[in-house]
């Protein structure tokens, strides 16, 4: 079976664009490739049209908006995943308007389409009390228990999310005086703490 112009380029975008001359992270790309499955899917329920089948003509304004539509009312996405839906959509109109220039027109009426509002919330945080009542139900007789804390103690000290602490190396860690911590933070920030 032939490759439709979409097929050639999604793949492209995917495996060369993102990663090679992006230098994007693994979970954009995963996050990036679920929003295209979900295209696919949109086509195929909606559009009537299977993913072999698809164009790069047929990912126009019109369609976009339909598949934001989609996803809030049929699969009941929230406005921040619809955003990132769409963020997705225009990274990839991006990279085919330099490489299809008669497709420039529509993809700059695709940009045109607004993010939606999102409410942002405050985080609330721990008092002092209730992280001395966290610290005490570990039990500092075991191992784990000491882990426990030198993982919590860390995140708290330097604000690190879980995925930073999964993401340690022992070359970022020195015992050394100066002591200091290597983390790895969303987009391969790198951010350096002295104990």
């Amino acid at each position: 079976m032939k490759s439709t112009d979409f097929a050639k380029v999604i793949v492209e975008y995917l495996s060369q664009y993102l990663p090679g001359e992006k230098g994007v992270s693994d979970n954009t790309i995963q996050a990036y490739k679920q929003t295209f499955c979900l295209l696919l899917q949109f086509f195929s329920v909606k559009m009537k049209i299977k993913a072999e089948k698809i164009m790069l003509k047929d990912i126009n304004v019109e369609t976009v908006k339909l598949f934001l539509e989609w996803l809030q009312k049929e699969r009941q996405s929230s406005n921040q995943t619809r955003n990132a839906r769409l963020a997705a959509i225009r990274s990839f109109l991006q990279f085919i308007q330099y490489r299809h220039i008669e497709l420039i027109g529509e993809a700059q009426k695709v940009f045109s389409i607004p993010f939606k509002k999102i409410e942002t919330s405050h985080f609330g945080y721990l008092s002092l009390e209730a992280l001395e009542l966290l610290f005490q139900q570990l039990d500092m007789t075991s191992s784990k228990g000491r882990r426990d804390l030198a993982m919590l103690a860390l995140m708290y000290d330097s604000g690190a999310r879980v995925q930073e602490i999964i993401d340690l190396t022992p070359n970022a860690v020195r015992l050394e005086h100066p002591c200091t911590i290597v983390l790895t933070g969303k987009g391969r920030k790198k951010e350096l703490f002295l104990y």
